[in-house]
């Protein structure tokens, strides 16, 4: 039984929807990041980086526990240990590789900053409203959208034409694109593979997990933790 340590954001569901896909029993233990739960010293043990998700497997190599956090790590070591969603040949997990890093350099950060100067900056004590910071970041987000959605013209899934961890990665921050300010009307393969995506048992079971502690951080206190540290 996997422990996942897990608060319902993007990168939260990476991990869960990875383990629903792969059939994986877990446990879920919630970490808070609202009221600071990401900096306890336990937790610390497992994310030395003070982020979830992370994972504890009892069952890791050579049957012996191992602890992995940053959400790209687990979904590798996830695809690695079911051989499940990482393609079946060395030039189908380059690809893979690829979009993940992708993903983890590119669209997370920047998806990130674009919620965060358009979303929460502007409702800071003392108010944050950065007209440059809004602009960079949203068209940022925007181009980066206009690269999967060419990609997705000669694919069915980002790494080809199976699905992979590399879509599991990507479609948390991609199914908030319109907290992003972004458009679909310009990117018919985006959206195709998004509806995709989104109907599949696993990804809705993934999303849905604690999805009623959902927030959107605007409470002082929240702020505190999460802006200011």
């Amino acid at each position: 039984m996997i422990d996942l340590y897990f608060w319902p954001t993007p990168n939260g569901w990476k991990a869960s929807i990875a383990l629903e896909e792969m059939e994986l029993p877990y446990t879920t233990h919630l970490i808070n990041i609202g009221k600071g739960d990401q900096f306890d010293p336990e937790f610390l043990k497992i994310a030395p980086n003070n982020r979830m998700p992370a994972i504890v497997d009892p069952d890791g190599p050579e049957g012996q526990p191992i602890s992995v956090f940053e959400s790209g790590a687990i979904l590798m070591y996830l695809a690695r240990k079911t051989g499940r969603f990482y393609g079946t040949t060395e030039r189908d997990r380059v690809a893979v590789e690829e979009w993940l890093m992708w993903q983890m350099g590119g669209v997370g950060p920047m998806a990130g900053q674009a919620h965060h100067f358009l979303k929460y900056a502007p409702q800071l004590d003392p108010p944050q409203d950065l007209p440059y910071a809004k602009d960079r970041y949203r068209a940022e987000v925007g181009r980066l959208y206009g690269v999967l959605d060419r990609r997705l013209a000669e694919n069915e899934y980002v790494a080809g034409d199976f699905y992979s961890i590399a879509d599991m990665s990507i479609w948390g921050w991609a199914s908030l694109w319109e907290g992003q300010r972004q458009v679909l009307e310009d990117k018919p393969h985006f959206t195709r593979w998004l509806e995709t995506v989104s109907a599949r048992p696993g990804v809705q079971a993934g999303r849905a997990l604690h999805a009623e502690l959902r927030g959107d951080h605007r409470d002082k206190q929240s702020q505190g933790v999460l802006f200011k540290r």
